[in-house]
């Protein structure tokens, strides 16, 4: 297989991500909530078009550029889920609602007012979530009351429409098992929904209540209130996950065809896939920067730009210089911005090139 490919080579099993669109697309329609794939994780027009045809009901952007991208391409619905602030991100949200459907966030008045701005230029309302902190201490109000009354205040602002709320429960990639996984997924549906509750009896109607990252997606039936949910992680999966528990090998997509460049003393080796190419990311229950398929016993504890450092017992195993390895990497959702096209495979046989058409769309 890897004999084709010029490494390091980010690649991507095709079966494998297609099974898990298919899956978690499933997941979604047996639990009666919607979902709309965040698709920072691949960057690409051609798997947003994959989810959708699963059933995906639209996607979720991080940024603007995101979605001017993906906008281009024909996809017509689309959550931009980043606060829209300065002059700049006004006039391009202007000029993008023009041509598709759009719904944004805002978790402070300067936020909604902005897009307010942009909706009385149109003679319209775009509509808009509040975000509210799932946990993590990122962006978003404080549950409960505090979004009520931001609710309150930016009702009246006459370019919006507020049509629902939003949290992202971050901290859920800490826990330590399963139940856990299952606790703090049923605590954020739980906030959303109690908050989601409390603005309803004030008479401020909010049809979306959208939550769930990959891991807390993979308990939805178990979401009470939630409407929708926004997995990106999902489709490829990663060591996060794997170190977790929650997936096995098979589920990971996207990998990283590297081969052993030098092989400088007993125990140690280099490769040709740094920074540049993996992730800096370090994962809670996991070693070094990623999971080597072939011999997981092997650490890579060190990168630099294009060299990864390995660290292994010489009695039980042995590397040689042009030889190939399979890298799961720590968090996937990097590595696809860091490439202009990505190899696809089936069957071990490289079938189709995959631009990566966000690359660097992150502002």
């Amino acid at each position: 297989m890897v004999q084709t490919v010029s490494t390091p080579a980010v690649i991507v099993d095709l079966d494998i991500a297609e099974r898990n669109i298919r899956s978690m697309a499933e997941e979604a329609r047996k639990a009666g909530i919607r979902h709309r794939p965040h698709i920072k994780s691949h960057k690409s027009v051609y798997f947003a078009r994959k989810q959708l045809e699963a059933g995906s009901t639209g996607i979720t952007c991080a940024k603007l550029g995101e979605a001017e991208v993906m906008a281009e391409a024909g996809i017509d619905d689309i959550l931009i889920a980043f606060p829209i602030i300065g002059e700049d991100k006004q006039e391009r949200l202007f000029q993008l609602v023009q041509k598709v459907k759009v719904t944004t966030v805002a978790d402070s008045v300067e936020g909604a007012t902005a897009v307010s701005e942009v909706g009385e230029r149109l003679g319209r309302r775009i509509p808009l979530y509040i975000e509210v902190d799932g946990g993590i201490g990122r962006c978003g109000r404080q549950p409960g009351e505090d979004t009520l009354q931001f609710a309150r205040r930016i009702q009246s602002l006459p370019g919006i429409e507020i049509t629902g709320l939003l949290s992202y429960a971050g901290q859920i990639y800490g826990e330590e098992s399963r139940e856990e996984i299952r606790s703090t997924a049923r605590q954020e549906a739980a906030t959303l929904k109690n908050t989601a509750d409390l603005l309803r009896e004030a008479g401020i109607d909010v049809p979306v209540v959208s939550g769930g990252s990959s891991l807390s997606s993979k308990f939805a039936g178990e979401l009470e209130g939630v409407t929708e949910i926004r997995a990106g992680n999902y489709i490829f999966h990663d060591v996060g996950q794997l170190s977790m528990g929650m997936i096995t090998v098979d589920d990971c997509a996207l990998r990283v065809i590297t081969t052993v460049v030098s092989v400088p003393a007993p125990g140690r080796a280099i490769i040709d896939a740094g920074s540049k190419t993996l992730t800096t990311d370090t994962m809670p229950f996991s070693k070094g920067f990623g999971y080597i398929v072939e011999h997981p016993d092997i650490e890579i504890f060190k990168l630099n730009e294009e060299h990864g450092f390995l660290s292994y017992d010489p009695a039980s195993v042995s590397l040689h210089i042009g030889q190939h390895l399979t890298i799961i990497p720590n968090h996937a959702c990097v590595l696809p911005n860091l490439c202009d096209e990505i190899v696809g495979f089936r069957g071990g046989v490289p079938v189709e090139k995959i631009r990566i058409d966000a690359r660097g769309k992150n502002s």
